[in-house]
């Protein structure tokens, strides 16, 4: 089985950092193919970031996979995504959340900067899990600020800690695709379920093509009518 997981910004580091956690979620059988987006701001933290990284997000997705991965917890372009890719495709905000849905009766999302937590706040209410979500907290840091970073860490650390002790959170999502290689300290560390929402998108995808499930292509999800494309985005026409 090939899973590609596409990280929808131009910053290489973060695709390791991406693969890595993807690969060690992954099973024996399951072969994992990181790719970068060849066309994309170098880290996505507001609407128009997203706006200019779906083209070559749905670029990568074109490309032949038995399933797919969007590895930004924006979950930019995942609608469109779907529309065109060969298998199921499975954004990692989406994934955490309802991972985390499994494994108490609350939780709370940790993200980078507090600009981004309108976009997470929309999601929860999209997939449904507004009862059980406690809070959308901000770390201050931004994406690409993460890697490397200990004070990055103290700074998620403490509002993991805040989300437990303070809002009730009964478990935790990490709310970008850059905190995937803290997930396992902070568990330790406070003693909730961290959930990494690349993981739980490569778990939650794989186990769709396991099942023999994918994309409907009735309503919603059919594929796009077939019409010319001008102009730099020539390429992604479908006729």
């Amino acid at each position: 089985m090939l899973i590609q997981v596409v990280n929808p910004n131009a910053t290489a580091a973060m695709t390791d950092v991406i693969a890595a956690a993807a690969r060690a979620a992954a099973a024996p059988d399951v072969s994992v193919e990181a790719v970068t987006n060849a066309a994309a701001p170098v880290s996505i933290e507001s609407a128009y970031d997203e706006a200019l990284a779906v083209p070559g997000l749905l670029a990568a997705v074109r490309e032949p996979a038995d399933g797919y991965v969007v590895a930004c917890f924006g979950d930019p372009g995942l609608d469109a995504a779907r529309e065109v890719a060969a298998g199921p495709v499975v954004g990692i905000a989406e994934a955490a959340m309802r991972t985390a849905t499994y494994l108490g009766r609350s939780f709370s999302v940790v993200t980078t900067l507090a600009r981004t937590t309108g976009r997470t706040e929309e999601l929860v209410d999209r997939y449904g899990v507004r009862p059980l979500c406690r809070s959308v907290r901000a770390c201050e840091v931004p994406v690409l600020g993460l890697a490397g970073n200990p004070d990055a860490y103290r700074r998620v650390l403490a509002e993991c800690r805040a989300a437990v002790e303070c809002d009730g959170a009964e478990c935790l999502v990490l709310g970008c695709a850059g905190m995937a290689d803290l997930c396992a300290e902070l568990a330790a560390e406070l003693g909730v379920p961290v959930v990494d929402g690349v993981a739980a998108a490569v778990a939650t995808v794989s186990g769709l093509v396991r099942l023999g499930l994918s994309t409907s292509r009735v309503g919603g999800y059919a594929r796009p009518p077939a019409k010319p494309v001008t102009g730099p985005l020539a390429s992604l026409w479908l006729g």
